[in-house]
């Protein structure tokens, strides 16, 4: 695998994250909120759970969702419905000062099982089955998730591009 020689530093700088219909659009926004305060070239990641029998729902919301009803709130609405399939959905953006950013996005299609199961991973993970998979998330060592999960994929294309 060819190096990159750049050095990744996480920061918690926090932007606003607006009411949208996609990934994409907060991100976006998020992006240029961070523009205005951060002159250095920069990546935003943002993720979601979209549950076809929800009609996309949690979607952009899913991070509040999780942190208020959780994994069992999401079993609970989904309760008597045949129709679980689902898909993880990660937009990474790249971002330098005086140009466009650029998206990278990965999905990861599956189920959501019946109950939670592992102990692994975090978020959604206990109840996201990925397609071909007989297992949750949260029941795969991080080795396994990350191959085929949404940010992974996204990340995959990232990396592609910074080569």
């Amino acid at each position: 695998m060819q190096c990159l020689h750049i050095t990744v530093i996480q920061k918690n700088v926090g932007y606003p994250e607006i009411q949208a219909n996609s990934l994409e659009e907060v991100a976006g926004y998020g992006v240029e909120h961070i523009k205005k305060r951060f002159r250095h070239p920069f990546i935003l990641e943002d993720a979601g759970l979209f549950i076809d029998a929800l009609e996309g729902f949690p979607g952009v919301y899913s991070k509040y969702v999780f942190f208020t009803i959780g994994c069992k709130g999401i079993l609970k609405l989904l309760e008597g419905n045949k129709k679980r399939t689902a898909v993880f959905r990660s937009v990474y953006v790249y971002s330098e000062p005086y140009k466009k950013p650029l998206f990278f996005i990965g999905e990861c299609h599956g189920t959501i099982a019946t109950e939670e199961k592992g102990e692994g991973g975090f978020g959604y993970d206990p109840i996201f089955i990925p397609d071909g998979k007989t297992v949750t998330f949260a029941e795969m060592s991080t080795k396994d998730k990350n191959r085929d999960s949404h940010r992974g994929k996204a990340l995959d294309k990232l990396i592609d591009f910074l080569k």
